[in-house]
């Protein structure tokens, strides 16, 4: 309790007494990006944006909270199973946008009327071939359980990553839950670090503290471009993708400011924001907005038929992330 308590307090401190001037957003992509969105908004429409940044698990906690009495306007970005979860639990409510047509018909059947799709990307592997040293690069989710590979990967924790939870359900996904969990216990034997932000495995492996990243392709490609040797690819037996999301709070204290906010984040020039100054190359949901030239292309990743309907499902995401916070984070390594 006492936690929520300076939590509230320090978004009082944050948004002060703003009135509806002032959209209060969640924002889960990394830091740059969020940064980035509060002066573009502002330029684009003369509204003021404020911001935290929570990574999608801890966001998703964060809106449980305070369903009772909402902070924030607007959760943007973040994968796209977390934002299910909060649709599905009434946290958030479904708009469509003016824009709807304009955005990938792909992504939009696949999530349906809960929440609105802003970006896609796949899980990868992100790997410092010189961290490595002499041995193989890991081909297969299977190779991940290796020995050889003790001490080297680093993967983010479900507890607070949408990312890690998008890695559990697309194990699940490709080898049922059983075989799962024993392949995550075999990870769990050569994981040095678990983090708590869905991109920080890509920074150790940069720095050479790890030499095996498990997370968005998309980020590994952002350190590549910030200089590190890294390899970024997809593992052989296919992988699963996020659709990332963009949602109205439920009873939100400036609804027209963040319907606002929601149509501008839409349009081309907002959605090229991501990576020309927020470093992300997510493939964007607008198919008028330029895909950047970095971004990995889906369409020639191997992508499972990613269960949204299901892994979306607070019943499933709970029981798996529980599964594996009692029985895999405990075993020694």
């Amino acid at each position: 309790m006492k936690r929520l308590f300076f939590a509230a307090i320090a978004t009082l401190v944050l948004f002060g007494t703003a009135g509806a001037q002032q959209v209060n957003l969640l924002c889960s992509p990394d830091l740059a990006w969020c940064e980035a969105l509060g002066p573009a908004f502002e330029e684009a429409t003369g509204l003021e944006l404020e911001f935290i940044r929570l990574s999608s698990q801890d966001a998703l906690a964060r809106i449980r909270a305070e369903a009772a009495n909402p902070v924030f306007d607007v959760w943007f970005g973040g994968t796209g199973d977390p934002h299910l979860v909060a649709a599905r639990e009434g946290l958030t409510e479904f708009y469509e946008p003016t824009m709807w047509d304009q955005i990938n018909p792909d992504l939009v059947s696949q999530v349906g009327g809960t929440y609105i799709p802003l970006y896609a990307g796949a899980i990868g592997f992100v790997v410092n071939e010189e961290a490595l040293g002499n041995l193989p690069l890991p081909e297969s989710w299977e190779d991940l359980a290796d020995p050889m590979y003790k001490g080297l990967i680093a993967m983010p924790d479900p507890n607070s990553s949408g990312t890690a939870y998008t890695i559990i359900a697309t194990l699940v996904q490709i080898f049922g839950e059983e075989e799962a969990f024993e392949l995550l216990a075999g990870i769990h034997q050569n994981v040095a670090q678990y983090t708590s932000s869905g991109s920080a495995p890509g920074q150790l492996a940069g720095r050479g503290e790890v030499a095996i990243a498990i997370q968005f392709m998309h980020d590994g490609v952002k350190f590549q471009l910030q200089g590190f040797p890294l390899t970024v690819y997809a593992p052989s037996e296919g992988t699963g993708y996020e659709i990332g999301g963009l949602s109205l709070i439920a009873n939100s204290p400036n609804r027209e400011g963040a319907i606002e906010f929601i149509e501008w984040a839409l349009t081309p020039e907002a959605q090229m924001i991501a990576a020309e100054k927020g470093d992300s190359y997510q493939l964007p949901s607008n198919v008028n907005t330029p895909v950047p030239e970095n971004t990995p292309n889906l369409d020639q990743i191997d992508l499972i038929d990613y269960d949204f309907e299901r892994f979306g499902s607070p019943e499933t995401r709970d029981h798996l992330v529980s599964r594996w916070t009692n029985e895999i984070f405990p075993q020694p390594r």
